[in-house]
This record gives structure tokens, C-alpha cells and sequence, in this order.
């Protein structure tokens, strides 16, 4: 799975250098109202199975809109919004909720050194990789890679979106990290998603 997760590396850079675009903060800001009832204003959701927007890396934040509205991610919640997104609104929006701090979450104290485990070295019984090896040691994620950063995320979200990607859910061959979780999910147990999900909402994401 690593040697996997490296030979499209490259690929993955094209994928996320062609999703950049320059986005208006500013302009982002006015038109944010349309996403607040769902992910805050400030793009810090507070219901735990939306997911948390601030802070997250521009590139990923337009592609996974454009990927919406194309139809190759569905969100059943998203699709009477989506249609009436330009590009430049998407890429403003995108740029002013990467723009904001996003705000850290708390572990479950009881599941944190599983979670850890999982997170930092995956297992190797099983063949499952480390999440760390791709979204950072902190969960910064790797924005030139179009891996998303995941410190501070809802843990219901982060494991709802593993176990769908474990299910075999993604966005098409022509989105490879969504195709990588795939395999990176397959081996994972209820109890490794449920821990290592709850581990990553105690993480604190950093300003860039």
C-alpha cells in the first residue's frame, strides 16, 4: 500500500496544481452566507456530521466543490446549492474559509492510544498504512499532494467518510487520493475508525 501511495505521487501534484486557482478572500466572505447554516460562518461546523472548513487547504477546498457539482462526489445536501456556484465563486469561497482558523476538538480519552496507533503507524498486522504518511504528523495535510488536512475534524464525520471510502465509496479513477483511501481503509475495523477518528478531533490544526 505505501509503495502504492508513492507511485502516484506525482500524479496527485498534477491533480491539486490544476484545482489552484486564485480565489478573492474577500469576495468569499460576501457569498459565505449560503454555506454558514451547515459549516459556520466562519466555517467552524457545529454539528458534528458536517464537516469543519476553516483552515483547510484552498486546492482541496475547490476541488471537492467543483467535484460536487460535477456530480462525480455526491452530497445529497449540496446539490441544490452547488448549481449556482460559478468557478470564481467556488475559488472565493474556497479561499476565504482556507483563510479562517479552524478550531481544535477533544479526544476520547479512552480511545486515544489506539487512535495514536493507527494514525502514526497504521498496522502492521493487518496492512493497514499510517494516516501520518499522507495528511502529516499534526494532520496538516499536504496541500501540493491534495491530501486534506484533518486536525480538529468532527470525529462522526471522520468516520463516517472512512468507513464509505472502506466500503469502496470515491470520486472516480480521476481522483487518485480518493482511490488511495480506498486501500488505506479496506483492512480498518469499526474500532480502529471509531478510535483513530476521535484521535483526529483532538488534533489542533495549525494556521499556515
Amino acid at each position: 500500500m505505501i509503495l502504492l501511495l508513492r507511485a502516484v505521487a506525482s500524479f496527485m501534484v498534477f491533480i491539486s496544481l490544476q484545482a489552484a486557482a486564485g480565489g478573492d478572500a474577500s469576495a468569499g466572505q460576501a457569498k459565505s452566507a449560503i454555506c454558514a447554516a451547515c459549516h459556520g460562518v466562519d466555517g467552524n461546523s457545529a454539528v458534528p456530521n458536517w464537516p469543519k472548513l476553516a483552515g483547510q487547504h484552498e486546492q482541496y477546498l475547490t476541488r471537492q466543490v467543483s467535484l460536487i457539482k460535477s456530480g462525480a462526489r455526491q452530497v445529497p445536501e449540496m446539490i441544490g446549492i452547488v448549481p449556482g456556484l460559478s468557478d470564481q465563486d467556488i475559488n472565493d469561497l474556497s479561499a476565504y474559509f482556507s483563510a479562517q482558523t479552524g478550531t481544535g476538538g477533544v479526544a476520547d480519552k479512552s480511545k486515544v492510544t489506539l487512535g495514536e496507533r493507527i494514525y502514526r503507524a497504521g498496522n502492521a498486522d493487518s496492512g493497514v498504512p499510517a494516516c501520518m504518511s499522507c495528511h502529516g504528523p499534526a494532520g496538516e495535510g499536504n496541500p501540493l499532494a491534495g491530501y486534506p488536512a484533518l486536525a480538529g475534524q468532527h470525529s462522526v464525520y471522520t468516520a463516517k467518510m472512512i468507513t464509505q471510502f472502506r466500503a469502496g465509496e470515491n470520486w472516480g479513477d480521476d481522483d487518485a487520493p480518493s482511490v488511495i483511501m480506498n486501500g488505506a481503509a479496506e483492512r480498518l475495523t469499526d474500532e480502529e475508525i471509531d478510535a483513530v477518528a476521535s484521535f483526529i478531533q483532538g488534533l489542533y490544526l495549525k494556521s499556515e
